[in-house]
């Protein structure tokens, strides 16, 4: 088994990465830590093969902590701030998670650990794979207002751009977070979401109609258009041509 803790002053955020981890067989969560004193104490007391590392933390961060330690454990930051990248990995840190986590990228970095461990322990190398019987969850958390919010992705009608926001809009209720559309993209499943516009990501489950060079979606019982840009207009005929009778 690989010893993991969590290091997180979010609740929500540890939440989200102990239901990740639950669905690694090979992966053992000893403790959730909500400051750096706390896993001070974890690490002086058990042993622990892996370290799920906030960096914006009270008292002291994770960057701090991290140089305090003698001998850590490999250590995967997860932030949602990007600026802190550089520092990390000069830190020897084994990957840099952005919040929102998705799975996705979650299993990437869990690939790595497992493949450093088991060189450690001279082990033979087999990438962590979620349970037999696992499906991708059907949500994302982002983050909004100073707290990671689950977004469940039947709810989204689409995703609007705004410079260096995005706002989700849902039928009750809108979600703006500080991201950019490429990376919300990226995280999105690409056979429930569709980019149109540089602008614009819509779920495909809503598409009322397509109107000439607008997809209409339905907003407050209001039919809403939404343009369709000239560099995403090829692939979503292809996807309507497959589909259409």
């Amino acid at each position: 088994m690989i010893k993991v803790i969590i290091v997180d002053d979010e609740p929500l955020a540890q939440d989200v990465l102990e239901t990740y981890i639950e669905k690694f067989p090979e992966l053992s969560l000893v403790s959730k830590c909500n400051n750096a004193l706390e896993a001070n104490e974890v690490l002086k007391n058990q042993d622990v093969d892996l370290m799920f590392l906030d960096i914006q933390m009270p008292q002291l961060t994770g960057i701090d902590f991290l140089k305090t330690l003698s001998r850590p454990p490999l250590v995967i930051f997860t932030t949602a701030y990007p600026n802190y990248a550089l520092e990390g990995f000069e830190l020897n840190a084994l990957d840099y998670l952005l919040k929102p986590i998705s799975l996705e990228r979650f299993i990437k970095a869990v690939n790595k650990a497992v493949e450093q461990v088991k060189l450690q322990r001279n082990e033979p190398v087999i990438a962590a794979v979620a349970s037999e019987g696992e499906q991708h969850p059907d949500y994302i958390f982002v983050k909004a207002d100073k707290k990671l919010v689950k977004v469940n992705y039947h709810d989204i009608i689409y995703i609007e751009g705004l410079k260096d926001y995005v706002i989700i809009r849902m039928e009750n209720q809108r979600v703006i977070t500080l991201q950019t559309m490429k990376s919300l993209e990226d995280k999105l499943p690409s056979n429930r979401f569709k980019r149109i516009h540089r602008s614009y990501i819509i779920n495909i489950d809503k598409i009322n109609a397509i109107v000439g060079n607008m997809v209409e979606v339905m907003e407050k019982n209001l039919p809403k258009h939404l343009p369709i840009g000239k560099n995403y207009r090829d692939e979503l005929n292809d996807m309507i041509e497959k589909n259409k009778l």
